[in-house]
């Protein structure tokens, strides 16, 4: 597996991650988690650590600690959860309780503000508890185009371990403004939507892969669009998200085997941009 660094500790995590957004919200049935247990059981199992939640996706943080601490690997993994509230501090506060007790841990790894919401009041929550010792790392969030200029800002004035964008080939603005601005910053880099919410896929569909991805080990449509992203020397770690065992098995291929050099991604680009 592919292990990035984090810029601001030197510390190794596998660059293919594990998102929930929209996966991991389903009721308490055994039928409706068992597919999830599989996918943490094999994620783990294939050497993935980084676990990307928040209290906002629904259920998805508290089921996810659920099925962790039933198969005694919550210890193990990356937490990585935001604050996701506009109620103020103390409300930031609360859901970063909820968050270690929803996964039986004393230390969250890392801690967001999530998509910019009251940034200021929860970054100031966030320090704190890395002060002391209860969060790792310190992040901010995007997956809007329109909060670019804004996290633009941030990232100039802040000091922070991670900021988490959205980016695909099918929406590649970040590259261009925020991605080096955290690489000159000194900031890690995690990617969301990294099928843009489905889109690459419905964009490919009924082609077959082309024969030159055979020369960056790309197996799939899917590896072919985490390749892409895991190629940019900045991008620490990706979280595509999933409730599937055989499509956490493609992702996780994704971080084995060769990656496009800088050609072979213009050329990627200029396939994609292509099609009708």
């Amino acid at each position: 597996m592919l292990m990035r660094a984090i810029p601001s500790s030197g510390e190794e995590v596998p660059a293919v991650g594990l998102g929930s957004a929209r996966t991991f919200s389903v009721g308490a049935s055994g039928e409706e988690r068992a597919p999830l247990k599989e996918v943490l059981r094999l994620f783990h199992e294939m050497g993935g650590r980084f676990f990307d939640t928040a209290p906002t996706y629904g259920s998805s943080e508290g089921v996810a600690g659920q099925l962790v601490q039933e198969l005694g690997i919550q210890d193990d993994l990356f937490f990585a959860t935001k604050i996701s509230t506009g109620g103020g501090r103390q409300a930031g506060i609360d859901q970063q309780e909820t968050s270690l007790q929803d996964w039986g841990r004393d230390i969250i790894d890392l801690n967001q503000v999530h998509n910019l919401r009251d940034t200021e009041i929860h970054l100031r929550t966030i320090r704190q508890a890395k002060e002391e010792g209860r969060t790792r790392y310190v992040g901010v969030t995007t997956s809007f185009g329109r909060q670019y200029e804004q996290m633009e800002q941030v990232l100039r004035t802040e000091e922070l371990d991670f900021v988490q964008v959205n980016y695909s080939l099918g929406e590649r603005e970040a590259a261009d403004r925020l991605i080096p601005l955290a690489q000159d910053r000194g900031m890690g880099v995690i990617v969301n939507e990294p099928y843009n919410v489905g889109r690459l896929f419905a964009a490919v569909s009924g082609r077959d892969l082309p024969d030159w991805a055979a020369e960056f080990d790309c197996e799939s449509w899917g590896q072919f669009f985490l390749k892409y992203i895991l190629s940019h020397p900045a991008v620490t770690v990706i979280i595509p998200a999933t409730s599937d065992p055989g499509h956490l098995i493609d992702n996780m291929g994704a971080g084995m085997g060769r990656l496009p050099d800088e050609r072979t991604r213009t050329r990627m680009e200029e396939f994609f941009d292509g099609l009708s």
